[in-house]
């Protein structure tokens, strides 16, 4: 049967508003999960500044409530939402490049509700189980800071297998999942550079193991001498510091959308044989992967983690996300 609920409305102009809402039951293939937390990311900017008509929240993580016709996901089992409603079928689901899908159903929280809200209805193909282990908040870590950083470091070792440190553009959520998963995946030793222009977040990403420069820093950035840099910040300046940044066979891996990238190509790519690189989100079955390391590693990725608010203070939790003076900030739910 249909539930009834009262769902956020992000009306535009940082407004949001709680109304009345009807979550369908789900239908063949589907569940319907009951939320209990959401990571707020830097995309969820466009929904909170120009209003969304779906109920926004992509980083979401419940307990299925009801499940539909022909699953086989039991009520009650604890998991987190993959992004994209890939088909399953196209020549890149086959394989395994979910996140390349060419017939996506859709993307949750984008344009299907999502985990804002206290339920969502998704296709049992894009819910991921975690087992009873990990509290569902610090599940959400498996999402954009665990995936979409770990998939653009196995991005950048095509290019440079040998790697031996990295320099980040952005300390951002992504870029601090991109400085943990550096050092869960390389080693506490492993050296990374980081850079933004806010100092509350260099010395945040200091506290989790990063050496940080201002992103003006030019001179400092470049002597780092790191064998490969990314961007997660989406801005060209910052790219195109980046790309010099990266030492010879190095290369950018583009991670935050945003802005273009102006370069020389005999100057930047030929004569140093360097790479530039896209990377968007990450393959569903790179999760079972990512939940070891989580499992094994709960305490130090917890930390990217900075505040955790009861949706109740959702408008007060955006602000405080985009004054930029935090980690990943978690909406959480009770579930009962």
């Amino acid at each position: 049967m249909p539930v009834p609920a009262v769902v956020p409305r992000f009306r535009g102009d940082a407004k949001i508003e709680w109304t009345d809402h009807e979550y369908r039951e789900p239908g063949a293939g589907e569940l319907r999960l009951r939320i209990a937390a959401n990571a707020i990311c830097g995309t969820d900017r466009h929904e909170y500044y120009d209003g969304s008509p779906i109920v926004p929240g992509h980083e979401a993580a419940g307990i299925v409530a009801d499940a539909g016709p022909g699953t086989t996901t039991a009520p009650g089992t604890r998991g987190v939402v993959y992004l994209m409603d890939f088909c399953g079928e196209c020549r890149s689901c086959r394989v395994g490049a979910t996140n390349q899908c060419f017939a996506k159903r859709g993307d949750v929280g984008q344009n299907t509700d999502g985990g804002y809200g206290p339920y969502a209805v998704v296709h049992e193909s894009n819910f991921f189980p975690i087992g009873d282990e990990l509290d569902l908040a610090t599940a959400t870590m498996l999402l954009d800071v665990m995936g979409t950083s770990s998939h653009a470091l196995g991005r950048a070792q095509r290019i440079r297998p040998d790697i031996e440190s990295i320099f980040v553009a952005g300390a951002g959520p992504i870029g601090l999942g991109l400085l943990v998963m550096a050092k869960v995946r390389f080693g506490t030793d492993f050296p990374v550079f980081v850079s933004d222009v806010s100092n509350w977040r260099r010395t945040f990403a200091e506290s989790l193991g990063a050496v940080s420069f201002a992103a003006d820093d030019r001179d400092g950035i470049i002597a780092a001498g790191a064998d490969m840099s990314f961007d997660s910040s989406g801005r060209q300046a910052a790219r195109e510091l980046a790309l010099a940044a990266s030492s010879r066979r190095g290369g950018l891996i583009c991670v935050g959308h945003g802005e273009g990238l102006s370069l020389d190509v005999s100057r930047d790519l030929i004569a140093p044989e360097r790479a530039v690189m896209g990377s968007e989100y990450f393959r569903y079955d790179e999760l079972p992967e990512n939940l070891e390391l989580l499992r094994a590693q709960t305490d130090y990725i917890g930390k990217v983690i900075t505040h955790r608010l009861p949706v109740s203070e959702l408008s007060n939790a955006f602000e405080l996300f985009f004054s930029g003076q935090t980690g990943k900030v978690v909406i959480t739910q009770e579930i009962g």
